[in-house]
């Protein structure tokens, strides 16, 4: 096989490897977005809801602290596929 064609090759295999990603749906999206929450400590997104409609993610639910709230908006962000997001959750104090 000739230099010319060799190279040919590998720059042909080099761009099927790394050809992007299908987007992801919202489905999948809310999926991950929700692991990401679960999975943070101080988050510990199990009561947030999680809604995503065309790659916009809205977070509702209660936290405690303001830094929580810009915590699991961060995490949800931070998901491939996410264009935005809209922040509902209320912090409300722990009695």
């Amino acid at each position: 096989m000739t230099t010319r064609r060799l190279f040919a090759l590998t720059i042909l295999t080099a761009g099927l490897l790394t050809a992007a990603k299908p987007p992801l749906n919202d489905g999948e999206i809310s999926t991950k977005v929700q692991l990401k929450l679960a999975e943070d400590t101080s988050v510990k997104g199990g009561g947030l809801k999680v809604d995503v409609k065309d790659g916009v993610v809205t977070l509702t639910g209660k936290l405690e602290t303001p830094k929580q709230k810009s915590k699991a908006e961060s995490l949800a962000r931070k998901v491939s596929g996410v264009k935005s997001v809209v922040n509902n959750i209320v912090v409300s104090h722990a009695p």
